[in-house]
């Protein structure tokens, strides 16, 4: 069955993403660090894990699955749900592929090398309004997509 698992702590998404849920009648799971409230809902779940180092991560990429769509902004949680064959999103809206994870791992390698000799880079663009509607769009493509396979 479909499911949707979010990397929660710092999802800028999670209405956009419930939203969709409820119109495929999708499940959806909030991993989290620390409690998150979260719609009162038979379709929702609430897991929060340890504080531990990726702990969150650990939990989402031991349950990605071929028909599971996981929501994170984390590159190699990211790559490790792609190893599991599940569809990965960002809260963006960009899709991680296959084709697409090695170069956004050595881009991620290169600004934690030029952030640790001090250079001074930036961080990502603010989240912006098309951004949101990039994600809604590509959330509901990805569970029609997944639906059709299943």
């Amino acid at each position: 069955m479909t499911r949707i698992l979010v990397d929660a702590d710092a999802c800028p998404v999670k209405d956009e993403i419930y939203k969709v849920a409820f119109r495929h009648l999708v499940p959806v799971t909030i991993v989290s660090n620390s409690f998150l409230r979260v719609p009162a809902h038979d379709l929702i779940e609430r897991i929060v894990v340890s504080d531990g180092f990726d702990a969150a991560d650990d939990w989402i990429a031991e349950r990605a699955a071929p028909d599971t769509v996981c929501i994170t902004a984390d590159i190699l949680l990211a790559d490790r749900c792609l190893k599991a064959n599940a569809v990965v999103i960002a809260p963006n809206g960009k899709p991680f592929t296959a084709n697409s994870i090695g170069s956004a791992i050595a881009t991620r390698a290169i600004m934690a090398d030029l952030r640790a000799n001090g250079d001074a880079i930036g961080g990502p663009p603010p989240f912006a309004k098309a951004d949101r509607s990039r994600f809604l769009s590509a959330l509901d493509e990805a569970l029609v997509r997944l639906k059709r396979l299943g």
